[in-house]
């Protein structure tokens, strides 16, 4: 089963990405991803 997360933008903090993520995983995701608020490449971070 998955479940969707949320990927948090690291410098401004904006949620801009939904991901679907098994349930049994532990580790947060990490993916550098383009924010259009900052309007560059940034890491994304899973929320909690």
């Amino acid at each position: 089963m998955k479940d969707k997360t949320v990927l948090i933008c690291s410098e401004c903090l904006s949620r801009n990405y939904e991901i679907k993520k098994t349930t049994g995983h532990t580790v947060r995701q990490e993916l550098n991803k383009y924010c259009p608020k900052c309007k560059k490449h940034t890491l994304h971070k899973e929320s909690k």
